[in-house]
C-alpha cells in the first residue's frame, strides 16, 4: 500500500465526528476478530481501551462531543446549552473524584423549592393542597393577547392577515388567533408541527412589527419636539428683527433737529429716555450707550461752554440721571457704597482696559471746565463748590472723582493754605481775607469728601500733612504773648497727638523764653502779664508739662527773690501773705502737680530756716541760698538759637538752621506776593542750597539767595560768585521784581 492510500485510510478513520473507532484488546485485531485499522492500532499503542475514555487513565471524553443547535433567530440563553452527553461526562468525572454531581437544573429546582417553602411558612403554613409547596398545581401561564399588545402600543393596527395565520393553542382546542386569544405556544403541540412553526414565525414578525412601530413613534415625537423648537426660535428671530428695526429707527431719530441748545437738549433727553425704557436689556448687546453719548456730545459741549458751576451747581444732573442706565452709570453704586471709605485702592481700582464713551465725555469736557473754574475759585466760598461736588458725584466715574479731589481741589486748598497767616498786619495785600480767616472754617467742610489717605496726619503727603506744616510755620513766627492762634483748638480732634508734638516743639520753648526774658519777681510792684500770657496756653498743654515749665523758669526767680527778702530785715508776716498770694495765681490743676508742691515746700523750708535764725538771734546773712540756683535749660536753648551770631557754622548745622529759617522766608514771600522756588543747585563754597525769589508766575528771573542762620544772602548784581546779606525788606522785593 502506497503512502497516499495509507493517508486516505488514516484520514477516513479519524475524521468522522460521530463514528468513534471500536478497538479490541489485541495488537492487531478488533473485539470481533476483525483486523484493526491504522488509527486503531495507533490509539491502542497509546493505551486506549474500548469502552473507556480517552487518556492514559481513561479520564478523557468517552463519547464524541454532541452538537446542540439553537432555533433560528434565538439568541444566547434562549435554550439550555448543555447536552445530555456533556452532563454524563461531568457526572463520570465527579464519580472518579469521589464527589456527587449536581446538575444546574437540579440546583435551580432546589432553590425554587426553598423559595416556595419560605413563602409557605410566611403565609402561616395553612391553605389548601393546591398551594402546598411541591404538592399543588403549577401556576397558570399568563398569555399576552392582542389587546395587551394594543394597550402597550396605542394606535397600533395589527394586519388581519397576520392575525388569521397565527394558531392559538392556549385553549382545549386549536383555533385561529383573535383579539382575546394568547400568543404563546401550547405546551402539548409537537415542536415540529406546521402550526407551531407558523405561530412562532408570525409571533416573531409581530414583535418586530411592534418594535418598528415604537421606533416610528419615538421618531415622530422627536420630530415634533424639533419642529416646536424651530418654531420658537423662528418666533424669537422675528422678534429680534423687529426689535432691531425699532432700535435702528430710534437711533436714527436721535439726530439734532432743534434750533437752540436748550430745546434740543430737552427733546434729546426725552428720546433717549424712551429708547432706554423700551430696550433696557439691549443696551450692552447693541452698544446703545455709544449711540447715546454720540448724540449727546455736541449739545453737552454747548451746555458746558455756557455753564457757570458756582452759580448753577446741579445743571444737567437730573436729566443725566434719567438716562443713567443708557449711559452705564455703574460708578454711582461704587461711590455710594464706599462713600467716605475712598482710599488708594479705590483710586486705582479700575480694572477695565479702556474708558466707556460716557467716561471719555466727562473726562474730556466736564473735567476741564471744573479745572478752569477751581483755578479762579475763592476757597472761602466753599458752599457753592461743595454743592457742585454733591450734585455731580453720583454721575462721576471713580477715577474722575479721585482726579477731581486729588489733582484739582486739594492742591487749590494747599495753595490757599500757604497764604494763610492769622497775624494782624498794617499793610493790605491780595487775598487778605483768606490770610486772616480761621483755617478750619474753609478746610473742615471738605473733610467728608476727601479720601482717607488725605486725612492721615502721619503720612508723608496729603492735605492734613500740609495743614501740619502750615501750622508749624505760623507758630514759629507767632507772638506767644498774644495767646493761642485763633481756631487752633478746632484741630485737636483731627490732629490729636500730632498737634501736641507741634506745640511742644514749636511753642513750649518760646513760652519758656518769654518767662525767662519778660518775667521778673518784684514784691513791691509785681507785673503778672508775662505769667498770664503763658497761662493763656494752659488748655493746649498737659498740667505736668506746664508744671515743669514753671519749675524751670518761675521758681528759680521766685526763690531768689525770697532769699533776698529774708536776708534784708524781713517781715515774716508780709512774707507769709506774699507766699499765699502767689499760690492763688496758679490754676488748681497746675498747683496740684507734685513738682509745684515740692517747689512751694522749698520756699516754706527757706522761710522756716530764716525764722529759726531770727529767733536764735543769728544774722540772716547766714541763710543759705537756694541749692539749685536759677535753672533755665529750655530758655538757654532758645536764647542760643535766637542770639546766634553770624559766625561760620558747620555745614550740617548751617543746613539745619537754613531749613528752619526757610519757613520764615516762605511766609514773608507769600505776604509780598512773591514766589520762592528751589533751583536744585548749591553754593560752590559752603554747599548750602540755592533758591530763587521772584515776582514772576513762571518762576524765572528774580534773585538767587541762600540762607545762613537767620540771614538771607542774595547774589550780587553783575557778579554771580559773590553774595551779600540782605534783610526781608523792600530792597529784596525790588530785586525779586528785577529792578
Amino acid at each position: 500500500m502506497d503512502d497516499a492510500s495509507l493517508k486516505r485510510k488514516f484520514d477516513g478513520a479519524g475524521r468522522g465526528p460521530h463514528k468513534a473507532p471500536k478497538l479490541g484488546g489485541g495488537a492487531g485485531a478488533t473485539a470481533g476478530g476483525g483486523k484493526m485499522t491504522f488509527a486503531q492500532r495507533m490509539m491502542a499503542k497509546m493505551g486506549y481501551k474500548e469502552g473507556q475514555g480517552l487518556g492514559k487513565e481513561g479520564e478523557g471524553t468517552l463519547n464524541p462531543i454532541e452538537v446542540k443547535q439553537r432555533p433560528q433567530g434565538a439568541g444566547v440563553g434562549a435554550v439550555k446549552e448543555r447536552t445530555e452527553q456533556y452532563k454524563q461526562e461531568q457526572r463520570r468525572a465527579a464519580e472518579r473524584r469521589g464527589e456527587e454531581y449536581e446538575d444546574s437544573s437540579e440546583e435551580e429546582r432546589k432553590a425554587r423549592k426553598e423559595r416556595r417553602k419560605k413563602a409557605y411558612n410566611g403565609m402561616g403554613g395553612g391553605g389548601s393542597g393546591a398551594n402546598t409547596p411541591g404538592g399543588g398545581r403549577r401556576p397558570k401561564t399568563k398569555y399576552r393577547t392582542v389587546a395587551d399588545v394594543q394597550a402597550a402600543a396605542p394606535g397600533l393596527d395589527v394586519p388581519p392577515a397576520m392575525l388569521s395565520s397565527i394558531v392559538d393553542a392556549t385553549g382545549s382546542q386549536t383555533r385561529t388567533l383573535t383579539s382575546a386569544a394568547g400568543l404563546m405556544t401550547p405546551i402539548g403541540l409537537p415542536s415540529d408541527s406546521e402550526a407551531e412553526k407558523i405561530a412562532k414565525r408570525e409571533r416573531i414578525e409581530l414583535e418586530a412589527f411592534i418594535d418598528s412601530w415604537h421606533g416610528v413613534q419615538e421618531r415622530k415625537i422627536y420630530n415634533e419636539e424639533q419642529e416646536g423648537r424651530l418654531v420658537v426660535e423662528l418666533e424669537q428671530e422675528k422678534e429680534n428683527i423687529e426689535r432691531l428695526r425699532d432700535i435702528v429707527e430710534a437711533v436714527e431719530g436721535l439726530k439734532v433737529t432743534g434750533t437752540t441748545a436748550d430745546s434740543e437738549w430737552s427733546s434729546l433727553i426725552e428720546r433717549l429716555e424712551k429708547l432706554q425704557n423700551r430696550h433696557t436689556h439691549d443696551i450692552e448687546k447693541y452698544g446703545l450707550s455709544d449711540a447715546a453719548v454720540g448724540a449727546l456730545t455736541p449739545i453737552f459741549k454747548l451746555e458746558m461752554a455756557s455753564w457757570d458751576p458756582l452759580k448753577e451747581p446741579d445743571v444737567l444732573v437730573a436729566d443725566l440721571k434719567r438716562i443713567g442706565a443708557l449711559l452705564e452709570l455703574n460708578a454711582e453704586d461704587k461711590v455710594t457704597a464706599r462713600h467716605l471709605e475712598l482710599d488708594e485702592a479705590y483710586a486705582t481700582s479700575r480694572r477695565q482696559k479702556r474708558t466707556t464713551p460716557y467716561e471719555t465725555l466727562i473726562y474730556t469736557v466736564w473735567l476741564p471746565k471744573m479745572r478752569t473754574t477751581i483755578s479762579n475759585w475763592d476757597v472761602l466760598n466753599h458752599q457753592n463748590l461743595i454743592a457742585v461736588v454733591q450734585s455731580w458725584r453720583p454721575l462721576l466715574p471713580p477715577f474722575i472723582y479721585s482726579h477731581l479731589i486729588d489733582q484739582i481741589i486739594v492742591p487749590r486748598l494747599s495753595s490757599a493754605m500757604s497764604s494763610w497767616d492769622p497775624r494782624k498786619r498794617s499793610r493790605h495785600h491780595a487775598h487778605e481775607i483768606v490770610r486772616h480767616a480761621q483755617l478750619h472754617t474753609w478746610i473742615f467742610p471738605w473733610l467728608p469728601y476727601l479720601p482717607t489717605y488725605q486725612l492721615d496726619a502721619k503720612s508723608s503727603t496729603g492735605l492734613l500733612v500740609d495743614v501740619k506744616r502750615r501750622i508749624r510755620q505760623v507758630l514759629d513766627g507767632w507772638d506767644v504773648s498774644a495767646g493761642p492762634v485763633p481756631g487752633l483748638s478746632e484741630w485737636r480732634d483731627l490732629l490729636r497727638s500730632e498737634l501736641e508734638h507741634i506745640l511742644v516743639r514749636h511753642v513750649l520753648p518760646r513760652l519758656s523764653f518769654h518767662l525767662a526774658t519778660e518775667f521778673e519777681v518784684d514784691p513791691s510792684d509785681q507785673n503778672l502779664t508775662p505769667l498770664e500770657n503763658v497761662l493763656k496756653w494752659k488748655d493746649f498743654f498737659k498740667s505736668e508739662v506746664l508744671a515743669r515749665l514753671f519749675v524751670a523758669e518761675f521758681f528759680p526767680k521766685w526763690l531768689a527773690t525770697l532769699h533776698l527778702w529774708l536776708t534784708s530785715n524781713p517781715s515774716f508776716e508780709e512774707i507769709g501773705q506774699w507766699l499765699e498770694w502767689w499760690k492763688e495765681q496758679f490754676p488748681k490743676n497746675i498747683a496740684a502737680q507734685p513738682d509745684i508742691i515740692k517747689a512751694w515746700e522749698k520756699g516754706m523750708e527757706m522761710i522756716s530756716t530764716g525764722l529759726d535764725l531770727h529767733e536764735a538771734g543769728h544774722s540772716m546773712e547766714s541763710l543759705p541760698p537756694p541749692a539749685a540756683g536759677p535753672s533755665k535749660p529750655i530758655a538757654k536753648e532758645i536764647a542760643k538759637k535766637l542770639d546766634a551770631s553770624h559766625s561760620q557754622p558747620s555745614r550740617a548745622q548751617a543746613q539745619i538752621d537754613a531749613m528752619d529759617f526757610k519757613d520764615v522766608v516762605e511766609s514773608w514771600c507769600a505776604d509780598e506776593d512773591l514766589t520762592m522756588v528751589p533751583v536744585r543747585e548749591a553754593h560752590p563754597t559752603n554747599g548750602l542750597p540755592l533758591f530763587r525769589i521772584t515776582a514772576s508766575a513762571s518762576g524765572k528771573g528774580g534773585v538767587l539767595v541762600y540762607f545762613k542762620g537767620d540771614v538771607v544772602w542774595a547774589q550780587r548784581k553783575g557778579d554771580r560768585t559773590s553774595y551779600d546779606p540782605i534783610g526781608l525788606e523792600e530792597k529784596l522785593v525790588q530785586r525779586a521784581e528785577g529792578k
